[in-house]
């Protein structure tokens, strides 16, 4: 992952010291597979009630917080890849609810770009954290694009918000992420509340550890770790072959 020239190492330091600190290690792979239950319920009537005036695009959950102007930089442990995700300023309207726009861009160890990504998350006046749907490409080495699939948006053909971050997840809290038929289904649940990570960005302690899988995928799954006042600094996956996705580094908002 590279480190952008206007990272504020204090900055970063405030958020690992906040976090805690451990010499602890993680995990080397996915682990807690879903079980028959979590199968089943998969598998319901999916139908969630939203209301626009409920929802913000102010998204500040503590495990979560998609505030406008960060950028996160990971990379991939074996160095095939970057991914720098930043929360922009942008809106769109979703079922009524005027969504944040988050762009994931992925890059190859070439520094190419592999995958263009736009996110719209907005959050309930609970604290949970929503996710409305995707606009995704995957380009060849020239910028052209091969595929949008995984594309979806909620209210259309089928597709249903879902939950990514719960305002206060419990282990065994088990939500659907998003949905549309035949194209996306993902799954999540909380594992543990207590779990340590170490990635380049530092060494976290007290992590929120959850499993991400669905049913369109049979077999694969991801672990990701949260941290509070970060959000995601690791993800395990299992996609084909084993993946490491570190954070590197957080550039704040300019001010």
């Amino acid at each position: 992952m590279r480190t952008p020239q206007g990272f504020t190492i204090l900055a970063l330091a405030a958020l690992i010291g906040a976090a805690g600190c451990s010499k602890d290690s993680i995990p080397t792979g996915p682990s807690n597979a879903p079980t028959l239950q979590d199968a089943v319920a998969a598998k319901a009537d999916y139908n969630p009630v939203i209301i626009p005036a409920d929802f913000s695009n102010t998204v500040d959950n503590p495990l979560l917080p998609f505030i406008p102007g960060t950028v996160y930089h990971y990379r991939q442990a074996d160095g095939s890849e970057t991914n720098d995700v930043t929360v922009t300023n942008d809106h769109k309207v979703v079922l009524g609810i005027t969504v944040r726009v988050v762009h994931d861009q992925v890059f190859n160890a070439e520094g190419k770009l592999t995958e263009d990504t736009f996110d719209w998350y907005a959050q309930h006046k609970d604290g949970t954290v929503w996710y409305f749907g995707e606009d995704t490409r995957t380009l060849d080495g020239n910028g052209n694009v091969l595929t949008t699939q995984g594309s979806w948006e909620a209210g259309i053909n089928g597709g249903k918000p879902g939950i990514l971050m719960l305002p206060d997840p419990k282990v065994g809290d088990s939500y659907r992420q998003e949905f549309m038929p035949g194209v996306v289904a993902d799954m999540g649940k909380v594992l543990s509340l207590k779990e340590t990570a170490s990635v380049p960005a530092g060494t976290f302690t007290d992590c929120l550890e959850t499993v991400e899988w669905t049913p369109l995928e049979p077999g694969d799954r991801a672990n990701k770790f949260y941290v509070r006042g970060i959000g995601c600094v690791l993800e395990l996956s299992n996609h084909g072959h084993a993946e490491q996705l570190e954070l590197v580094s957080v550039t704040p908002p300019h001010k």
